[in-house]
């Protein structure tokens, strides 16, 4: 693992300075230690703020940034005026990191800059990712990859590094809750937010509330099913009170991407 970490700064002190996409989760929080760590890289993270994220997201990455010392940079997206993204076509994420992106490489120019980077791990290569195709039309780097470091791996140099994400549960925006077809609005989002946020309040660790309509769809660890069948009719009361008319609990369990299992379509090649 310390032979990966290594090789990721050696990329980063080539590259010499670069303005992060940060999320705060997992990935994002490596990449901006590992920047931190490397003599003489200019480092400059990045969070977008917008309807597609939680203010506990936004807190938490302000939180991270700070306790590395890094200052960091808050920006409005406006992908919720984009008329491409908000129709929710299986390309919604291009937009939506078109959008972040050249957001990001104003600031390089701003700052003079030489690179804009996000974190990007070797397993995201294995999914439906459309804002891959961005990144490559942009010219976004991905550190991580090029170090060959997969998320297991991540983790595991996070751990050895002290970082408190190390176990951080995977996110997404808040618009991969909406089924590919259905349009993204403001009321949704938020629901699906609040929804997971009372859920994680409660105590469940990986969880995503999908929204079909008058359907809630929870997906829970398959660990952490028993639990929430037990607490049913108190899960039942808040999400109703949200707007759905039925809840639903996925027997199969949480899977990162699950909206993308209708999909005909072989998983976006690597940049």
């Amino acid at each position: 693992m310390n032979d990966a970490y290594e090789r990721l700064k050696g990329i980063l002190s080539q590259m010499g300075s670069a303005v992060l996409a940060f999320s705060g989760g997992a990935d994002s929080t490596l990449l901006l230690r590992a920047a931190l760590d490397t003599s003489g890289f200019v480092v400059v993270p990045v969070t977008a703020v917008s309807l597609t994220y939680t203010k506990e997201e936004i807190e938490e990455a302000r939180r991270l940034a700070s306790s590395m010392g890094s200052e960091l940079i808050e920006i409005d997206t406006s992908e919720m005026e984009d008329p491409s993204f908000l129709k929710n076509g299986p390309d919604r994420c291009y937009h939506c990191k078109r959008e972040l992106f050249s957001h990001l490489f104003s600031i390089a120019r701003e700052r003079g800059i030489g690179h804009v980077i996000d974190g990007s791990n070797l397993d995201d290569m294995d999914d439906h990712r459309p804002g891959f195709r961005a990144a490559k039309e942009m010219g976004v780097g991905h550190p991580l990859q090029e170090a060959r470091i997969t998320k297991a791996m991540l983790r595991d140099i996070s751990r050895d590094l002290g970082l408190s994400t190390w176990d951080k549960p995977s996110a997404a925006c808040l618009a991969s809750r909406i089924p590919y077809g259905s349009g993204i609005t403001a009321e949704k989002l938020e629901a699906v937010g609040r929804a997971e946020s009372i859920l994680k309040r409660m105590g469940y660790k990986q969880v995503r509330v999908r929204h079909h309509g008058n359907i809630a769809r929870i997906e829970v660890g398959r660990e952490e099913m028993m639990q929430l069948m037990e607490m049913r009719e108190e899960v039942v009361s808040f999400i109703k009170e949200l707007g759905f008319s039925y809840v639903t609990l996925d027997i199969e369990g949480f899977r990162s991407g699950s909206m993308n299992e209708v999909l005909d379509i072989r998983p976006s090649p690597s940049p």
